[in-house]
């Protein structure tokens, strides 16, 4: 994959391109224990594209679990009246992700047990909701990376998030792009034109600002130019 480079957090030091990643994302995976690897961004940016480059590079050593699949469902949206803003950072069960996280740490198998067996749930975003118990996270996988917006935010729970990861990586893009995206992505649902556009000024822009606030929390930025090939669609993140 091209068009892409890193600057490092605290603890690692200078540029590496998507195979330096991998690498790295390698040994996280060859350290004897389960890993977690967070890798957070704005809505758009490309945080899929690098989830699924490691985990297709790692095979059987690696799956994605996404934060995704802890949307609260619509109907529930509507009670608490906020299905206009699906997506926000009170949208969400934190609490049920923060759990999960926690027994996907512990579940993995080591030299003194054998680990036990996860399932996570997968956000659909053909049906606009989760599915439950629909990723299997087996025992002998040693990193499990998980992907999303709010996992270095520090409001509404999500501050209980980046314990449990190892490494968290942020996917950064030049914001005009990352708008056209999210654009491309509710019209290839079958929104209208100007429906698509007011729903990412109107609600992906705000929650946007919100993640760019949180990106020096990072292990690692990474950065993806224009030139990065980058799928609209995607079954487990945004």
């Amino acid at each position: 994959m091209s068009g892409i480079t890193t600057t490092a957090g605290a603890g690692l030091d200078g540029f590496v391109d998507l195979d330096g990643l991998i690498d790295h994302a390698r040994s996280l995976a060859a350290t004897g224990s389960r890993r977690i690897l967070g890798i957070v961004g704005a809505p758009g940016a490309g945080k899929s594209t690098v989830s699924d480059a490691i985990a297709a590079a790692l095979g059987d050593q690696a799956v994605i679990v996404g934060m995704d699949g802890f949307h609260l469902d619509n109907a529930e949206l509507v009670r608490l009246g906020r299905r206009d803003r699906k997506g926000a950072p009170d949208t969400f069960d934190v609490d049920g992700y923060i759990a999960l996280l926690s027994r996907l740490a512990r579940a993995g198998r080591t030299a003194d047990s054998p680990g036990t067996s996860i399932y996570a749930p997968r956000f659909d975003r053909s049906l606009e909701a989760s599915i439950g118990s629909a990723v299997l996270v087996r025992p002998e996988v040693p990193l499990v990376i998980t992907e999303g917006n709010y996992l270095l935010f520090d409001d509404h729970g999500w501050q209980g998030v980046a314990a449990h990861l190892d490494e968290s990586w942020y996917v950064d893009v030049d914001d005009e792009v990352r708008r056209d995206r999210l654009i491309a992505r509710r019209l290839g649902h079958g929104h209208p034109r100007d429906e698509a556009e007011a729903w990412v000024i109107g609600v992906d822009e705000p929650n946007a600002r919100l993640v760019d606030a949180t990106k020096q929390r990072a292990t690692r930025i990474v950065t993806l130019d224009a030139s990065t090939p980058v799928e609209t669609e995607s079954t487990h993140g945004v």
